[in-house]
């Protein structure tokens, strides 16, 4: 059981985390152009780009799922290195649904007119750096997966 449900961790990590660290982004290239261009072809882009990033972090919940299901199967669910990862995970999932996918919609809506009056757009070079925030956040998370800090089992 417990290899199934690590290949099911691993895989769902691939396929939905993966396609939104790559579209989050490409966002902030098309965001720029928006400016010049508000109903060209930057402007589908980035409504494409905001949907799968959306769309694969409802997908991705079932990463933390799988995850802590395999860990209570391991047995080690109060190891350092995987509370770390925990708590990384629950980071970039925050600034994810919490900065990233707002101010995107934010972009979009101001760009086609739908946003309210005075609402402002967040720059691009912010979207950029929130999005290699959550890139980082994601990195380690992998890196204590592979390394695991103190585990016994010789990896």
């Amino acid at each position: 059981m417990t290899k199934f449900l690590l290949s099911v961790h691993v895989i769902l990590a691939i396929l939905a985390v993966g396609p939104i660290t790559v579209a989050a982004s490409m966002f902030p290239r098309y965001a720029k152009q928006l400016a010049e261009d508000p109903q060209g072809r930057a402007a589908g882009v980035a409504g494409i780009l905001h949907k799968i990033c959306r769309g694969y972090a409802l997908f991705g919940i079932g990463v933390p799922v799988f995850g802590l299901a395999t860990a209570v199967q391991l047995g080690v669910l109060t190891d350092v290195w995987l509370v770390s990862s925990i708590v990384l995970t629950a980071v970039a999932a925050a600034v994810l649904a919490m900065a990233i996918l707002p101010n995107q919609q934010r972009v979009l809506a101001v760009a086609g007119g739908t946003a309210e009056p005075g609402t402002s757009t967040v720059p691009a070079s912010r979207l950029s750096m929130l999005t290699g925030v959550f890139n980082l956040l994601w990195t380690v998370v992998v890196v204590l997966m592979i390394v695991r800090p103190g585990s016994t089992t010789g990896a």
